[in-house]
């Protein structure tokens, strides 16, 4: 599995533009509150020293700080065999992810969009299996043929059968979380070992504006009693559950993140929390919340750094566009957002290959974002300076008005530069782009040659055994 290096500077915020927003985040939770609910999320907020008025709840500076405090800064996920997979902190690495299931798939072979259904799980798992650049995929319980009740389950079950890298999942209901984090643990050997060494991670999100409802708060409850990893993250549309200012959506949507980052500790100090954060535009034109205005994630870069400024690890979002199918405007936007986030300071970065303001994914799409991972990836190691890099002696030996085709320095460093396996550079190219027939043979040759590894056998019966309650 590839690991994208950032070697180049970016910022969209400076020291100065974070510590204002910081500060003003600290106003509104310590002054003004949040609405919080969930009476045994309550109890631990009482006991950890927030003032709770009924579902008013203040966060006193003192209190953040002690919860930022005991934090992890660093969390390891692994893949589904226990091997160590992905090392997330508020560094330099940067791991994407797809989604197994969504409510509607993009065929590849018609690019138009159908119901998602749960024989589409197995080609996504498999298709996310073979990428070098998808690290995880998302399980979120959409599939138009299994039952709305069991949704989360099934999903889940039939992603970790197919699928060996992590899963990043999340859940319909309350009740479901506790009985997929169980699964899981049948896969790792017990709770305790799936703790140690988690493959999976749960998604959770507040309301915004500044709102924790009982389904968010007890998520956050269950996987950190459970110490598994969850992502908080706010999805806000500025001008709807934002004011329309960058500045102020991100303000909003790092306080109601740090009220997450207090519950999760004062309900068990020292579980694993992901700061994430979705501020983008409430579209006046058509009223969706954008997934491809560069306003969002020019935001989300924004809001990277401050989960930097934190040392936490931050979840992300890009290589989604709201386009309908695979077409100049999707693939403009994909290219875009996921120059963008390989520039800033994300760690995770899910949504890969989702479009239509995230109503489908599109393997298609997926095998194409692998592509451009490769090729801005090339671009992101920045440039090395060192004497040996400069090459004097070879610019002096071949001098003025030679060539350097028949160096040896050509020879050892020629397959240092990226290249392509879609984005052909032939002398002579075809009178019709050929890219899209590469890129959907290569999805039938995964789909037909690609094995991903079976789960033990028993592991296997015990799953099944469990799948057949929700039949």
């Amino acid at each position: 599995m590839e690991t994208t290096q950032r070697n180049i500077e970016f910022n969209v915020l400076n020291q100065i533009k974070i510590e204002m927003i910081h500060e003003k985040s600290m106003d509104l939770l310590e002054n003004f509150g949040m609405r919080v609910n969930g009476d045994r999320t309550i109890d631990c907020l009482k006991k950890y020293g927030c003032t709770v008025d009924g579902d008013l709840v203040k966060f006193p500076k003192a209190i953040v700080d002690k919860a930022l405090n005991t934090i992890p800064k660093e969390i390891t996920l692994y893949n589904r065999d226990g091997q160590k997979s992905m090392v997330i902190n508020s560094q330099n690495n940067v791991y994407f992810g797809t989604h197994s299931d969504q409510l509607e798939i993009l065929d590849f072979k018609t690019n138009t969009a159908r119901p998602f259904v749960k024989s589409d799980i197995k080609d996504m798992c498999k298709i996310a299996s073979a990428l070098p650049n998808i690290s995880f995929v998302l399980s979120v319980g959409m599939c138009a043929d299994v039952d709305p009740k069991v949704q989360s389950q099934i999903t889940f079950i039939e992603t970790v059968k197919n699928f060996d890298k992590t899963i990043n999942f999340s859940t319909n209901d309350i009740g479901s979380l506790q009985e997929i984090i169980d699964i899981a643990a049948i896969v790792a050997g017990g709770h305790k070992e799936l703790a140690e060494k988690p493959f999976i991670f749960n998604y959770c999100e507040p309301i915004p504006p500044l709102t924790h409802p009982v389904e968010s708060t007890e998520k956050l409850f269950i996987s950190a009693t459970n110490r598994i990893p969850v992502v908080y993250m706010p999805y806000s549309m500025m001008g709807g559950t934002a004011p329309l200012s960058i500045a102020a959506a991100l303000t909003q949507n790092n306080a109601e993140i740090l009220a997450g980052v207090v519950i999760t500790q004062a309900v068990n100090e020292g579980a694993p929390m992901i700061y994430g954060s979705m501020p983008t535009i409430f579209d006046m034109q058509t009223t969706i919340g954008s997934y491809g205005a560069p306003e969002f994630h020019k935001s989300i870069a924004a809001a990277s750094e401050l989960a930097n400024y934190y040392n936490l690890p931050f979840y992300g979002t890009a290589g989604c566009s709201d386009a309908k199918t695979i077409d100049p405007q999707s693939v403009a936007e994909v290219q875009m957002e996921l120059f963008s986030t390989i520039l800033s300071k994300a760690n995770l970065i899910h949504d890969v290959g989702v479009l239509d303001h995230c109503n489908s994914v599109a393997p298609a799409m997926v095998v194409l974002a692998n592509e451009m991972i490769d090729q801005l990836s090339a671009y992101s190691k920045g440039v090395e300076v060192t004497e040996k890099t400069l090459a004097m002696d070879v610019i002096k030996t071949v001098g003025q008005g030679g060539h350097y085709l028949n160096e040896k320095h050509t020879l050892k460093n020629f397959r240092n530069v990226w290249y392509p396996e879609f984005f052909k550079r032939r002398m002579v190219n075809p009178d019709q782009s050929d890219v899209m027939v590469m890129v959907n043979d290569k999805i039938e040759g995964i789909l037909a040659n690609h094995v991903v590894p079976s789960l033990d056998p028993s592991i296997l019966a015990e799953i099944e055994k469990i799948e057949k309650k929700y039949s």
